[in-house]
Protein backbone atom coordinates (compact mmCIF):
# COMPACT_ATOMS: atom_id res chain seq x y z
CA UNK A 1 0.00 0.00 0.00
CA UNK A 2 0.87 3.29 -0.91
CA UNK A 3 2.61 4.92 2.87
CA UNK A 4 0.71 8.03 3.96
CA UNK A 5 1.93 10.56 6.47
CA UNK A 6 0.00 12.50 9.19
CA UNK A 7 -0.07 16.46 9.34
CA UNK A 8 -1.44 17.29 12.50
CA UNK A 9 -0.74 20.91 12.79
CA UNK A 10 -3.45 21.93 10.18
CA UNK A 11 -6.41 20.06 11.47
CA UNK A 12 -5.79 21.70 14.79
CA UNK A 13 -5.10 25.13 13.60
CA UNK A 14 -9.13 24.80 11.82
CA UNK A 15 -10.36 23.04 14.47
CA UNK A 16 -9.20 25.52 17.26
CA UNK A 17 -10.72 28.98 14.56
CA UNK A 18 -14.07 26.37 13.95
CA UNK A 19 -14.52 25.87 18.22
CA UNK A 20 -12.56 28.11 19.82
CA UNK A 21 -14.98 28.65 22.90
CA UNK A 22 -15.07 24.89 23.21
CA UNK A 23 -11.72 24.62 23.00
CA UNK A 24 -11.04 26.81 26.08
CA UNK A 25 -13.91 24.92 27.49
CA UNK A 26 -12.13 21.95 27.62
CA UNK A 27 -8.67 22.70 28.03
CA UNK A 28 -8.67 26.30 30.50
CA UNK A 29 -11.91 25.52 32.29
CA UNK A 30 -11.14 27.86 34.42
CA UNK A 31 -11.14 30.56 32.27
CA UNK A 32 -14.43 30.20 29.89
CA UNK A 33 -16.67 31.74 32.43
CA UNK A 34 -14.44 34.56 32.61
CA UNK A 35 -14.66 35.67 29.11
CA UNK A 36 -17.43 37.71 27.92
CA UNK A 37 -18.24 35.77 24.42
CA UNK A 38 -20.81 37.91 23.59
CA UNK A 39 -18.53 40.15 22.57
CA UNK A 40 -16.52 38.10 20.68
CA UNK A 41 -12.73 37.34 19.92
CA UNK A 42 -10.45 37.78 17.59
CA UNK A 43 -7.20 35.59 16.22
CA UNK A 44 -4.55 37.66 15.86
CA UNK A 45 -2.15 35.66 13.77
CA UNK A 46 -0.63 38.74 12.01
CA UNK A 47 0.85 39.52 15.89
CA UNK A 48 1.77 36.34 16.25
CA UNK A 49 3.90 35.86 12.67
CA UNK A 50 5.80 39.18 14.23
CA UNK A 51 6.56 37.78 17.21
CA UNK A 52 7.55 34.34 16.33
CA UNK A 53 10.15 35.95 13.78
CA UNK A 54 11.80 38.36 16.67
CA UNK A 55 12.18 35.76 18.95
CA UNK A 56 13.59 33.24 16.14
CA UNK A 57 11.64 30.60 16.19
CA UNK A 58 10.83 29.29 13.29
CA UNK A 59 7.38 28.85 11.52
CA UNK A 60 4.74 27.49 14.11
CA UNK A 61 1.64 27.06 12.00
CA UNK A 62 -0.69 25.11 14.45
CA UNK A 63 -0.03 28.14 17.61
CA UNK A 64 -2.90 30.83 17.71
CA UNK A 65 -3.07 34.12 19.63
CA UNK A 66 -6.18 34.96 20.24
CA UNK A 67 -8.29 38.62 21.53
CA UNK A 68 -10.84 38.16 24.25
CA UNK A 69 -12.99 40.38 26.31
CA UNK A 70 -13.10 39.42 30.33
CA UNK A 71 -16.79 40.29 32.02
CA UNK A 72 -14.70 42.48 33.59
CA UNK A 73 -14.27 44.85 30.56
CA UNK A 74 -10.86 44.28 30.00
CA UNK A 75 -8.68 43.22 27.41
CA UNK A 76 -6.96 40.15 27.18
CA UNK A 77 -4.51 37.86 25.19
CA UNK A 78 -4.59 34.41 24.79
CA UNK A 79 -1.62 32.68 23.44
CA UNK A 80 -2.63 29.33 22.46
CA UNK A 81 0.70 26.90 22.01
CA UNK A 82 -0.14 23.47 20.13
CA UNK A 83 3.40 21.37 20.18
CA UNK A 84 2.26 18.09 18.37
CA UNK A 85 5.94 16.91 17.20
CA UNK A 86 6.64 13.45 18.64
CA UNK A 87 10.31 14.22 19.77
CA UNK A 88 11.57 15.95 22.55
CA UNK A 89 12.72 19.56 22.57
CA UNK A 90 14.94 20.63 25.29
CA UNK A 91 14.15 24.43 24.71
CA UNK A 92 10.20 23.90 24.81
CA UNK A 93 9.85 26.02 27.93
CA UNK A 94 12.31 28.68 27.32
CA UNK A 95 10.36 29.47 23.37
CA UNK A 96 7.26 29.53 25.81
CA UNK A 97 8.64 32.07 28.00
CA UNK A 98 10.06 33.96 24.71
CA UNK A 99 6.60 33.84 23.16
CA UNK A 100 5.12 35.64 26.29
CA UNK A 101 7.86 38.33 27.39
CA UNK A 102 7.82 39.22 23.81
CA UNK A 103 3.94 39.83 23.63
CA UNK A 104 4.02 41.98 26.22
CA UNK A 105 6.67 43.82 25.26
CA UNK A 106 5.36 44.65 21.93
CA UNK A 107 2.13 45.07 22.71
CA UNK A 108 1.86 45.78 26.48
CA UNK A 109 -1.09 43.00 26.66
CA UNK A 110 -1.84 40.39 29.70
CA UNK A 111 -1.30 37.36 28.15
CA UNK A 112 -2.38 33.59 29.63
CA UNK A 113 -0.10 30.98 27.87
CA UNK A 114 -1.25 27.35 27.42
CA UNK A 115 0.71 24.42 25.66
CA UNK A 116 -0.87 21.36 24.27
CA UNK A 117 1.40 18.15 23.99
CA UNK A 118 0.16 15.83 21.58
CA UNK A 119 3.23 13.91 21.83
CA UNK A 120 4.11 10.65 22.83
CA UNK A 121 6.39 10.97 25.74
CA UNK A 122 4.07 10.22 28.88
CA UNK A 123 6.76 11.64 31.02
CA UNK A 124 7.89 15.01 29.41
CA UNK A 125 6.24 18.05 30.74
CA UNK A 126 7.52 21.07 30.97
CA UNK A 127 5.92 23.58 32.79
CA UNK A 128 7.60 26.28 33.38
CA UNK A 129 10.88 28.31 32.85
CA UNK A 130 13.47 30.05 35.11
CA UNK A 131 16.76 31.34 35.99
CA UNK A 132 18.72 33.02 39.14
CA UNK A 133 21.58 35.33 39.06
CA UNK A 134 22.48 36.38 42.98
CA UNK A 135 19.57 38.17 44.25
CA UNK A 136 17.65 38.51 40.55
CA UNK A 137 15.23 35.57 39.97
CA UNK A 138 12.56 34.97 36.79
CA UNK A 139 10.14 32.02 37.38
CA UNK A 140 7.36 31.70 34.90
CA UNK A 141 4.86 28.85 35.40
CA UNK A 142 2.56 27.72 32.49
CA UNK A 143 -0.62 25.37 32.54
CA UNK A 144 0.07 22.26 30.37
CA UNK A 145 -2.42 19.50 28.84
CA UNK A 146 -1.31 16.57 27.60
CA UNK A 147 -3.29 14.31 25.55
CA UNK A 148 -1.73 11.12 26.44
CA UNK A 149 -3.33 11.78 29.75
CA UNK A 150 -6.72 11.69 27.96
CA UNK A 151 -5.77 7.71 27.11
CA UNK A 152 -6.70 6.93 30.89
CA UNK A 153 -9.45 9.03 30.98
CA UNK A 154 -11.27 7.50 27.82
CA UNK A 155 -15.46 6.91 29.14
CA UNK A 156 -15.25 10.98 29.39
CA UNK A 157 -14.56 11.85 26.12
CA UNK A 158 -16.88 9.14 24.65
CA UNK A 159 -19.94 10.67 27.09
CA UNK A 160 -18.58 14.87 26.06
CA UNK A 161 -20.52 16.37 23.54
CA UNK A 162 -17.75 18.94 22.93
CA UNK A 163 -16.13 18.66 20.10
CA UNK A 164 -12.63 18.79 21.50
CA UNK A 165 -12.80 15.49 23.32
CA UNK A 166 -13.64 14.25 19.12
CA UNK A 167 -9.96 16.05 18.37
CA UNK A 168 -8.37 14.41 21.05
CA UNK A 169 -9.86 11.03 20.38
CA UNK A 170 -8.99 10.87 16.73
CA UNK A 171 -5.30 12.36 17.32
CA UNK A 172 -4.73 9.48 20.03
CA UNK A 173 -5.89 7.06 17.30
CA UNK A 174 -4.14 8.22 14.58
CA UNK A 175 -0.76 7.90 16.50
CA UNK A 176 -1.93 4.67 18.14
CA UNK A 177 -2.63 3.22 14.49
CA UNK A 178 0.50 4.85 12.93
CA UNK A 179 1.78 1.12 11.19
CA UNK A 180 -1.60 -0.01 11.35
CA UNK A 181 -3.46 1.44 8.86
CA UNK A 182 -6.19 -1.18 8.81
CA UNK A 183 -7.25 -1.17 12.43
CA UNK A 184 -7.04 2.98 11.68
CA UNK A 185 -10.14 2.37 9.30
CA UNK A 186 -11.99 0.52 11.49
CA UNK A 187 -11.62 2.79 13.99
CA UNK A 188 -11.84 5.80 11.55
CA UNK A 189 -15.19 4.49 10.63
CA UNK A 190 -16.52 4.38 14.22
CA UNK A 191 -15.59 7.76 15.27
CA UNK A 192 -17.57 9.09 12.29
CA UNK A 193 -20.66 7.09 13.30
CA UNK A 194 -20.03 8.13 17.04
CA UNK A 195 -20.82 11.96 15.54
CA UNK A 196 -24.11 11.05 14.17
CA UNK A 197 -25.23 9.08 17.10
CA UNK A 198 -24.22 11.51 19.45
CA UNK A 199 -26.95 14.01 17.85
CA UNK A 200 -24.46 16.69 15.88
CA UNK A 201 -25.75 19.47 13.51
CA UNK A 202 -24.55 18.46 9.75
CA UNK A 203 -22.03 21.67 10.01
CA UNK A 204 -20.50 20.00 12.99
CA UNK A 205 -20.28 16.34 11.63
CA UNK A 206 -18.48 18.16 8.42
CA UNK A 207 -16.56 19.80 10.34
CA UNK A 208 -15.36 17.08 12.42
CA UNK A 209 -14.55 14.26 9.69
CA UNK A 210 -12.67 17.24 8.01
CA UNK A 211 -10.40 16.96 11.25
CA UNK A 212 -11.17 12.88 11.59
CA UNK A 213 -10.05 12.39 7.82
CA UNK A 214 -6.99 14.83 8.28
CA UNK A 215 -5.39 13.38 11.17
CA UNK A 216 -6.50 9.50 10.26
CA UNK A 217 -5.24 9.50 6.69
CA UNK A 218 -5.34 6.49 4.72
CA UNK A 219 -3.64 4.75 2.27
CA UNK A 220 -5.53 4.94 -1.57
CA UNK A 221 -6.57 1.33 -1.56
CA UNK A 222 -8.23 1.80 2.05
CA UNK A 223 -9.08 4.80 1.32
CA UNK A 224 -11.41 3.27 -1.46
CA UNK A 225 -12.92 0.87 1.21
CA UNK A 226 -13.45 3.77 3.73
CA UNK A 227 -15.53 5.57 1.10
CA UNK A 228 -18.10 2.57 0.62
CA UNK A 229 -18.58 1.51 3.76
CA UNK A 230 -19.31 5.29 5.06
CA UNK A 231 -21.84 5.69 2.12
CA UNK A 232 -23.42 2.73 2.93
CA UNK A 233 -23.93 3.72 6.40
CA UNK A 234 -25.29 7.06 5.26
CA UNK A 235 -28.09 5.27 3.25
CA UNK A 236 -28.73 3.45 6.08
CA UNK A 237 -29.13 6.16 8.61
CA UNK A 238 -30.72 8.52 5.91
CA UNK A 239 -28.36 11.03 7.09
CA UNK A 240 -25.55 12.21 3.54
CA UNK A 241 -24.09 14.22 5.48
CA UNK A 242 -20.89 13.22 4.09
CA UNK A 243 -21.67 13.67 0.15
CA UNK A 244 -19.35 13.27 -2.99
CA UNK A 245 -19.55 16.53 -3.18
CA UNK A 246 -18.61 17.49 0.43
CA UNK A 247 -15.32 14.54 -0.19
CA UNK A 248 -14.79 16.39 -3.28
CA UNK A 249 -14.36 19.74 -1.04
CA UNK A 250 -12.48 18.21 1.49
CA UNK A 251 -10.05 16.85 -0.44
CA UNK A 252 -9.17 20.15 -2.34
CA UNK A 253 -9.55 21.93 0.81
CA UNK A 254 -6.66 19.83 2.04
CA UNK A 255 -4.48 20.14 -1.12
CA UNK A 256 -4.88 23.69 -0.61
CA UNK A 257 -4.01 23.74 3.21
CA UNK A 258 -0.76 22.03 1.84
CA UNK A 259 0.02 23.92 -0.63
CA UNK A 260 -0.51 27.13 1.26
CA UNK A 261 1.60 25.97 4.36
CA UNK A 262 4.69 25.34 1.39
CA UNK A 263 3.88 28.80 -0.23
CA UNK A 264 3.98 30.25 3.35
CA UNK A 265 7.64 28.15 4.22
CA UNK A 266 8.80 29.70 0.62
CA UNK A 267 7.64 33.23 1.77
CA UNK A 268 9.30 32.58 5.38
CA UNK A 269 12.57 32.03 3.88
CA UNK A 270 12.34 34.33 1.28
CA UNK A 271 12.24 36.86 4.15
CA UNK A 272 14.54 35.69 6.60
CA UNK A 273 16.95 35.91 3.46
CA UNK A 274 16.15 39.53 3.01
CA UNK A 275 16.56 40.01 7.00
CA UNK A 276 19.86 38.94 6.40
CA UNK A 277 20.71 40.63 3.32
CA UNK A 278 19.87 43.87 4.72
CA UNK A 279 21.85 43.91 7.34
CA UNK A 280 24.71 42.72 6.10
CA UNK A 281 24.67 45.13 2.96
CA UNK A 282 23.49 48.13 4.79
CA UNK A 283 23.56 47.90 8.39
CA UNK A 284 20.79 49.32 10.61
CA UNK A 285 18.97 51.56 8.01
CA UNK A 286 18.50 48.54 6.12
CA UNK A 287 17.12 46.69 9.11
CA UNK A 288 14.77 49.37 9.42
CA UNK A 289 12.60 48.91 5.92
CA UNK A 290 12.38 45.12 7.05
CA UNK A 291 8.99 46.16 9.09
CA UNK A 292 7.96 47.23 5.26
CA UNK A 293 9.03 44.22 3.91
CA UNK A 294 6.97 42.00 6.15
CA UNK A 295 3.92 43.14 5.34
CA UNK A 296 4.50 41.93 1.52
CA UNK A 297 2.83 38.72 1.13
CA UNK A 298 3.64 38.29 -2.85
CA UNK A 299 6.35 35.75 -3.16
CA UNK A 300 7.44 36.73 -6.14
CA UNK A 301 7.84 40.78 -5.03
CA UNK A 302 10.04 39.30 -1.91
CA UNK A 303 12.29 37.40 -4.59
CA UNK A 304 12.74 40.37 -6.70
CA UNK A 305 13.81 41.96 -3.66
CA UNK A 306 16.08 39.14 -2.55
CA UNK A 307 17.45 38.69 -6.26
CA UNK A 308 17.96 43.05 -5.94
CA UNK A 309 20.28 42.83 -2.81
CA UNK A 310 22.86 41.44 -4.47
CA UNK A 311 23.46 44.12 -6.83
CA UNK A 312 21.68 46.94 -6.04
CA UNK A 313 24.05 49.40 -3.99
CA UNK A 314 21.62 52.09 -2.21
CA UNK A 315 17.92 51.33 -0.72
CA UNK A 316 16.61 54.23 -2.77
CA UNK A 317 17.42 51.36 -6.02
CA UNK A 318 15.91 48.65 -3.50
CA UNK A 319 12.65 50.42 -2.85
CA UNK A 320 11.01 50.22 -6.33
CA UNK A 321 11.22 46.85 -7.36
CA UNK A 322 8.60 44.97 -5.47
CA UNK A 323 6.11 47.93 -6.92
CA UNK A 324 7.52 46.90 -10.49
CA UNK A 325 6.68 43.22 -10.09
CA UNK A 326 3.00 44.32 -8.90
CA UNK A 327 2.61 46.53 -12.02
CA UNK A 328 4.02 43.66 -13.96
CA UNK A 329 1.34 41.30 -12.31
CA UNK A 330 -1.49 44.37 -13.06
CA UNK A 331 -0.25 44.43 -16.49
CA UNK A 332 -0.65 40.42 -16.97
CA UNK A 333 -4.13 40.51 -15.33
CA UNK A 334 -5.06 43.36 -17.69
CA UNK A 335 -4.09 41.60 -20.94
CA UNK A 336 -5.70 38.57 -19.66
CA UNK A 337 -9.07 40.11 -19.00
CA UNK A 338 -8.92 41.32 -22.82
CA UNK A 339 -8.78 38.29 -24.19
CA UNK A 340 -10.65 36.83 -22.24
CA UNK A 341 -13.81 39.11 -23.36
CA UNK A 342 -12.23 39.12 -26.94
CA UNK A 343 -12.56 34.86 -27.62
CA UNK A 344 -15.84 34.29 -24.55
CA UNK A 345 -17.72 37.84 -24.18
CA UNK A 346 -19.21 38.05 -21.12
CA UNK A 347 -18.62 34.39 -20.57
CA UNK A 348 -15.39 34.81 -18.57
CA UNK A 349 -16.63 36.68 -15.29
CA UNK A 350 -16.65 33.77 -12.73
CA UNK A 351 -13.37 33.16 -13.91
CA UNK A 352 -11.92 36.29 -14.13
CA UNK A 353 -12.14 36.74 -10.05
CA UNK A 354 -10.56 33.46 -9.93
CA UNK A 355 -7.46 34.49 -12.14
CA UNK A 356 -7.12 37.83 -9.80
CA UNK A 357 -6.98 36.13 -6.72
CA UNK A 358 -3.43 34.37 -8.41
CA UNK A 359 0.09 35.68 -7.48
CA UNK A 360 2.40 34.15 -8.88
CA UNK A 361 3.46 36.01 -12.24
CA UNK A 362 4.54 33.04 -13.68
CA UNK A 363 1.37 31.33 -13.58
CA UNK A 364 -0.26 34.55 -14.79
CA UNK A 365 2.03 34.85 -17.65
CA UNK A 366 1.32 30.69 -18.42
CA UNK A 367 -2.48 31.76 -18.68
CA UNK A 368 -2.15 34.22 -21.06
CA UNK A 369 0.05 32.26 -23.43
CA UNK A 370 -2.48 29.59 -23.05
CA UNK A 371 -5.24 31.48 -24.15
CA UNK A 372 -4.91 31.49 -27.96
CA UNK A 373 -5.34 27.50 -27.86
CA UNK A 374 -7.66 26.79 -25.29
CA UNK A 375 -11.37 26.77 -26.33
CA UNK A 376 -13.36 26.28 -23.40
CA UNK A 377 -13.35 28.11 -20.09
CA UNK A 378 -13.11 25.02 -18.75
CA UNK A 379 -9.78 24.30 -20.67
CA UNK A 380 -8.10 27.12 -19.70
CA UNK A 381 -9.05 26.20 -15.85
CA UNK A 382 -6.78 23.19 -16.37
CA UNK A 383 -3.74 25.76 -16.77
CA UNK A 384 -3.62 26.86 -12.84
CA UNK A 385 -5.98 24.30 -11.34
CA UNK A 386 -4.67 21.39 -12.36
CA UNK A 387 -6.67 17.62 -11.54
Amino acid sequence: MTPTTTDYDSPWKDAIENYFEDFIAFFLPEAQPEIDWSRGYEFLDKELQQVVRDAEVGRRLADKLAKVYLLTGEETWVLIHIEVQSQEETNFAERMFVYHYRIFDRYKRNVASLAILGDERSTWRPNQYGYQLWSSEIQFNFPVVKLLDYSQRWSILETSRNPFATVVIAHLQAQETRNNRIRRKSLKLALIRGLYERGYEREDIINLFHFIDWVMSLPQELEKEFWTELGQYEEETRMPYITSVERIGIQKGRQEGRQEGRQEGVREGLLAGIELGLGLKFGREGLNLFPEILLIQNVENLRAILTGLKTLNTLEELRPLWHKTEGIRQGLLEGIEICLRLKFGSEPLDILAEISEIQDVEQLRAILAALPAVNTIEELRQVYQPK
